[in-house]
């Protein structure tokens, strides 16, 4: 199996998990996790404990996601397929 491929689907992986992550922040304002009955609930925010996991998940999933798009940028820049 090429390693290309293998950070493409993983790629597709953290994007679907970074979307939901994304719905899951409580909405301020008529947020998307409002329409779709997300979103922290008040007894868990009211710590903050969820909200801050919640966010650093969010962070982490869009940097290694940042990340996988450099690689395959580079990886493809260098292997002539253009």
């Amino acid at each position: 199996m090429n390693f290309e491929l293998v950070l493409q689907i993983i790629l597709v992986v953290v994007s679907v998990a970074l979307v939901f992550a994304i719905l899951l922040h409580k909405g301020r304002g008529g947020g998307m996790s409002d329409m779709f009955g997300g979103g922290v609930t008040s007894g868990l925010s009211s710590s903050g404990v969820a909200e801050r996991n919640l966010n650093r998940l969010t962070v982490t999933l869009a940097v290694v996601w940042g990340g996988i798009i450099i690689a395959l940028g580079i990886m493809s820049r260098f292997s002539g397929d253009f």
